[in-house]
């Protein structure tokens, strides 16, 4: 059983809120100095940093891994709820940017963006709190094994990507503007494309690593389970072998067995072992194994979704 993390977890989710309103407060502060497009955009993408955070919180108070009388199995996949959520987020970002630079683009009136040197510095400041809030969630949800975690990680590093290319901008802007060269002003309005892309790239890979979770996709090849359970002494066949969850943060694993056992006893013990055995390659597990009698024979090894021929649902035909 996965252990309860949720308070560490909380607490990164506190203190990475905190950063990423200071963070999105002074973009927002100096691209509307500034008349920024691509730091206003920045500025927004960092918006929804802090909403996730509060996304995180309400997910994380409903994602505990003890299973209760209404949620037998746990309520983990609140956690990844919560990660599609700061997909959606993203989602919203990357359309808000989008439509920022495609309004100003065809737009007649004049947007001179104007930046000084302290307020790239004060960027810079800003893009060193992006990068502590990247690692440090990045490195706690690893350990915790906290999906919401990591796709929040992978989110703020998204961030830092798009402060990084920003600030590279408004440093050619900044030049444009000490050298004369109006044309550089095109640069705050062109970067403001590809950090809608990178916004849309992070969304995208919060999803794909999510989504199996959601849909009980297979966590194990059954090939894989049957190799270990047949490795135990006793063990004489195993079959409607199925698993879902995620490697690291639960495995629900469940089979058929016929066991070499004149008792129950005995065939308890052989089942412990088997479970002993996929617990200490796939902890944390919970594993279901029904034990059949002596003379049953399966030749299916897993679902496959054709008809039963006999009494073993999808499983195939059974003698």
């Amino acid at each position: 059983m996965a252990g309860d993390r949720r308070s560490e977890v909380r607490r990164v989710l506190v203190i990475t809120l905190i950063l990423n309103l200071l963070v999105m407060a002074i973009k927002a502060v100096v691209g509307w100095a500034t008349g920024s497009l691509s730091l206003l955009a920045d500025a927004l993408h960092s918006v929804t940093d802090s909403a996730n955070n509060v996304l995180g919180l309400v997910a994380n108070h409903f994602a505990s891994p003890e299973p209760d009388r209404e949620h037998p199995y746990g309520h983990q996949k609140f956690d990844a709820v919560g990660a599609l959520g700061i997909a959606a987020f993203l989602g919203i970002a990357c359309f808000e940017i989008l439509s920022g630079a495609v309004g100003r683009l065809f737009s007649e009136e004049s947007h001179a963006v104007n930046i000084s040197p302290s307020q790239l510095w004060i960027l810079l400041a800003v893009l060193g709190v992006n990068i502590f809030v990247a690692y440090y969630e990045r490195r706690v949800g690893r350990r915790v094994g906290s999906a919401l975690l990591v796709a929040d990680a992978k989110h703020t590093m998204s961030d830092v990507w798009i402060t990084m290319m920003v600030i590279a901008g408004l440093i050619g802007v900044w030049l444009g503007n000490r050298w004369n060269v109006p044309q550089l002003q095109l640069l705050d309005l062109v970067l403001a494309f590809p950090v809608a892309l990178l916004v849309f790239r992070s969304g995208w890979e919060v999803i794909e690593e999510n989504l199996p979770w959601l849909v009980d996709r297979m966590a194990i090849a059954p090939e894989q389970i049957k190799a270990i359970a047949m490795s135990v002494p006793g063990v004489v066949n195993c079959h409607a072998i199925a698993s879902r969850g995620m490697i690291g943060r639960q495995v629900f694993i469940e089979m058929h067995m016929v066991v070499e056992a004149e008792d129950v006893e005995t065939a308890h013990d052989i089942t412990e072992a088997v479970e002993a055995e996929l617990e200490k390659r796939y902890n944390p597990a919970r594993i279901l194994i029904h034990v059949e009698p002596p003379d049953y024979e399966s030749s299916r090894i897993t679902y496959d979704g054709r008809p039963s021929e006999g009494g073993g649902g999808s499983l195939g035909s059974e003698k």
